[in-house]
């Protein structure tokens, strides 16, 4: 990343925020972690490998908290990553036209981002039986996990809010399930990717120690001392926030 416009640690200075708030809602940070890179000038190899490994780095955290918490629903669990796992690195084979996907991800964002602050309840008034439970939980993992590797980010900002929408989980186990996703797929992600670029040390450390502090402090408030309403308005700023941040970047490159 020679041609940064800022130095890594004040980069480390934002991902720390970016980790910390992120990480309160079971997500790894991915998609904020890519568009900073790419408004500060990283290259397109760079930025899905390092966001991916960051990503991974916060939803190991986010995991282990929110499962010492008591949160992890394994059935659901293993039903999202049995979709997710092969797709993910499947995605990040792939190549897809920049324009077409940056439209369709901003659009379902904006979406989701507003199912969830317009709404007093934002969960869909669906009745699951076992059975279609299953399926639902299986298809959301096969598309979400495709997207996350195709663009380099975990795919927890689909699945975490979709969980609660759908009333497949409520909103820390959601952040649970979706801090192990994240992990699994951003894992996944990052075997592909790490085939076109390895970051330097010197790139990295700033940018890891700042993501694990965050993580550390965001995933402890979020199991142990915010509400779930106050979790779930959380999200969907996230959420929104990280729309306008891809638009603004898809507008200027």
């Amino acid at each position: 990343m020679e041609d940064l416009l800022i130095s890594p640690y004040w980069l480390a200075v934002l991902f720390f925020v970016v980790a910390t708030f992120y990480s309160m809602t079971g997500l790894g940070g991915g998609t904020s972690y890519a568009a900073l890179l790419g408004v500060f000038g990283a290259g397109t190899r760079a930025i899905p490998t390092i966001s991916l490994g960051l990503n991974a780095l916060v939803s190991l955290i986010v995991s282990f908290t929110y499962v010492r918490a008591g949160y992890a629903r394994w059935r659901l669990i293993g039903v999202l990553l049995a979709g997710s796992a092969p797709m993910a690195y499947l995605g990040g084979w792939l190549p897809i036209s920049e324009d077409v996907f940056y439209v369709v991800l901003i659009g379902v964002l904006l979406l989701v981002a507003a199912r969830i602050l317009l709404w007093a309840d934002p969960r869909l008034d669906v009745k699951w039986s076992g059975r279609w439970r299953l399926g639902a939980s299986l298809a959301m993992g096969a598309v979400i996990g495709f997207l996350s590797g195709l663009v380099g980010i975990g795919g927890g900002v689909f699945l975490v809010p979709a969980l609660v929408i759908l009333g497949l989980a409520d909103e820390r186990e959601a952040a649970a399930a979706g801090g192990i996703f994240i992990f699994v797929n951003s894992l996944a992600g990052l075997g592909a990717h790490l085939q076109y670029y390895i970051p330097a040390a010197e790139e990295i450390i700033p940018l890891a120690g700042a993501v694990i502090v965050g993580s550390v402090l965001g995933s402890y408030l979020g199991a142990v001392r915010l509400k779930e309403r106050t979790i779930r308005w959380i999200m969907g700023g996230i959420i929104l926030i990280a729309a306008v941040i891809l638009s603004v970047q898809f507008l200027t490159t």
